[in-house]
């Protein structure tokens, strides 16, 4: 039996902490499907407009060798992502481990058979870090 797994994210800006996130993930699977946030959800739910608009970030996860499918990811409902994919296994970064939202996630799951493995968040690279910088060299 093979085990499918998922991820999401907004993969802005790919670095190596998102790599590192998908090589991870594919070692815990036969199948990874990735949820590529788009435009107007990372708008919506996080108040940031993307740098990499949302067909080219999904056109470099489609050419990375660790990823077997790309799916848009319209809104935060996990529960329904599972309900369309049907994966065994989540991945998520641990920077959200033991957060309220993602223990109930984790309860839920539990009774579908599904597990969530929480990977180490990259400190060294990250969107946010990159962000900043280019807001920096914009204000000069």
């Amino acid at each position: 039996m093979s085990v499918i797994g998922y991820t999401t994210g907004v993969f802005d800006m790919f670095h190596i902490g998102h790599l590192n996130i998908l090589k991870r993930a594919k070692m815990e699977c036969d199948y990874l499907i990735v949820g590529v946030t788009t435009d107007e959800l990372c708008l919506s739910g996080k108040n940031k407009q993307t740098i990499i608009p949302f067909e080219e970030r999904i056109q470099i996860l489609e050419h990375i060798k660790f990823v077997d499918e790309v799916v848009p990811q319209t809104n935060y409902d996990k529960m329904e992502a599972f309900k369309r994919l049907n994966f065994d296994k989540m991945f998520v970064g641990n920077d959200w481990q033991g957060s309220e939202k993602w223990k109930k996630l984790e309860e839920e799951f539990d009774a579908l058979g599904v597990e969530i493995c929480y990977f180490p968040y990259t400190n060294t690279t990250s969107s946010s870090k990159l962000r900043r910088v280019i807001d920096s060299m914009l204000i000069d």
